[in-house]
């Protein structure tokens, strides 16, 4: 049995030939995966955006 700390959901993100190029050289520059890049922008987001009402957890 495998002991998870958190739960995964794969998703696909759509990209410019631009937005490649910068996520590649910034993880070339930096050494880390673009996983990690992308998911440390994601959790640096705003919770509520002003304007916007709460967001509902969908899964």
């Amino acid at each position: 049995m495998v002991n998870r700390k958190w739960s995964a959901k794969r998703i696909t993100v759509n990209l410019t030939s631009s937005e490649v190029k910068a996520l590649k050289d910034y993880c070339s520059a930096t050494g880390r995966p673009a996983t990690d890049v992308i998911r440390e922008l994601i959790r640096s987001l705003e919770r509520s955006p002003k304007g916007l009402p709460e967001a509902s957890h969908h899964e």
